[in-house]
């Protein structure tokens, strides 16, 4: 079922309907259609922009990681869930109150 509708667009998104209906010889409502359905199939992925931005940021991020021994890492967490556990810093023991 097709459905005539009105929608309100600024100049340039109408010059680039037209000059896609122009260029690829089809109907601009043809056009609106494959754009919008190309546009819902995106919501939710990252845009190619997007996705090279976060590359850059993880790029720039992981040599600031510090390099530790993991034992060291897991004598570390197991101090903070003892300390969770006891009520952080001198604090009474949980359900102790």
């Amino acid at each position: 079922m097709v459905k005539k509708v009105t929608y309100t667009l600024d100049d340039a998104t109408v010059r680039r309907v037209d000059s896609a209906s122009e260029r690829l010889k089809m109907p601009k409502s043809q056009v609106i259609r494959d754009a919008v359905a190309e546009f819902h199939d995106s919501i939710g992925r990252l845009s190619e922009r997007e996705r090279l931005r976060q590359l850059r940021v993880l790029r720039d991020l992981v040599p600031l990681i510090p390099r530790r021994p993991q034992a060291e890492v897991e004598q570390e967490i197991a101090e903070i869930r003892s300390a969770r556990r006891t009520g952080g810093r001198g604090g009474t023991p949980r359900g102790s109150r």
